[in-house]
């Protein structure tokens, strides 16, 4: 072979090879989206089952795993008011195999009221779908002689002794909500934090407190049956689910107004095509009607957005809740 036709073949091969490890990384690099999901995927849950965040949880599950082939696992990991199972997120790979159902409490509150979270509730993360929110109510057990919320802090003011309210754990909104109302009002409460709304629920079922502040959802078969009675929702209005329950904006209180919402979030590093796949996945189905009668059934206002709106959201309500944390004193 000539000396110009080997340089030219060694060129010719050099080229070959160069083109063959560049597109080895290219396809190295698209495999994690291109084949993504390839096994189950874990929801993680940062409260106990029967939460608002476990009820959305529960209903999309099925439908994820419908629509991308793989088993969706819910994972519950409650504890020091959401951050246990956010930080488990927060140091997960960012490979779309491990999402978090973002919440109030775990994003926008607890790391406000702790010294050392373990997550940044932006930089931790990349939120990826809004899904809806619920209002809190003020939910009484039927042995307390009052019929509105005026007439349960005049309640307050007679007792003795400081009045215990539950709510479904540290940081949740029911508690700084509770502390807000108490501070507004000057009125003396206790706050007993649960470990989930579940147990919290029982308790006042029972009597064992009298009050609690706790999501709407669960609450509104129990005043439908009069085991307890509804004195008032955190929204700015209404809801169709409890209309005859009066809204703080209408009582005076509008500083009580608070969106406990739910959505999907998963680790900081996600790919961004991954994450757009992830974000259309959840935003098609939260549009069926099928699902959204399902969540307004329970008394969720849902509502569509897009990413950047619902990271934003995040941002606005983590600066609300640290003022409100720091105004009331409240704990972890």
């Amino acid at each position: 072979m000539r000396d110009a036709d080997r340089r030219s073949f060694i060129r010719g091969l050099a080229g070959a090879s160069a083109a063959a490890l560049c597109g080895t990384a290219l396809s190295a690099h698209a495999t994690p989206v291109q084949a993504w999901p390839s096994r189950p995927i874990r929801l993680v849950v940062t409260f106990p089952p029967g939460g608002s965040s476990d009820i959305v949880a529960r209903i999309l599950a099925p439908l994820l795993a419908e629509k991308l082939g793989q088993a969706v696992v819910i994972d519950n990991k409650p504890g020091a008011g959401s951050s246990i199972g956010a930080q488990i997120v927060a140091h997960s790979p960012g490979d779309g195999y491990t999402l978090l159902v973002s919440n109030s409490a775990a994003l926008s509150i607890a790391p406000s009221l702790l010294q050392k979270p373990g997550y940044d509730a932006l930089s931790s993360f990349e939120h990826l779908a809004y899904i809806g929110a619920v209002p809190t109510v003020f939910a009484v057990h039927p042995s307390v002689p009052v019929k509105t919320l005026a007439e349960l802090s005049a309640w307050i003011k007679e007792q003795p002794a400081p009045v215990a309210f539950g709510s479904g754990g540290a940081a949740s909104v029911g508690h700084l909500i509770g502390e807000q109302f108490a501070q507004t009002l000057k009125l003396s409460m206790e706050h007993v934090p649960y470990r989930g709304a579940g147990p919290m629920r029982a308790d006042l079922l029972s009597g064992h407190i009298k009050l609690a502040v706790d999501a709407l959802p669960q609450n509104i078969a129990l005043h439908q049956q009069g085991r307890l009675k509804l004195l008032a929702l955190t929204s700015p209005r209404r809801v169709a689910q409890a209309p005859g329950v009066p809204s703080v904006t209408e009582l005076g209180l509008a500083q009580l107004v608070s969106e406990n919402f739910v959505g999907i979030s998963a680790p900081a590093g996600l790919p961004r095509e991954l994450g757009e796949k992830i974000t259309e996945a959840v935003r098609q189905i939260a549009a069926r009607p099928s699902f959204v009668q399902a969540l307004q059934a329970q008394g969720f206002v849902t509502r569509d957005m897009e990413a950047a709106a619902f990271t934003r959201l995040i941002a606005d309500q983590h600066l609300a809740w640290a003022d409100v944390a720091k105004k009331t004193g409240a704990k972890l």
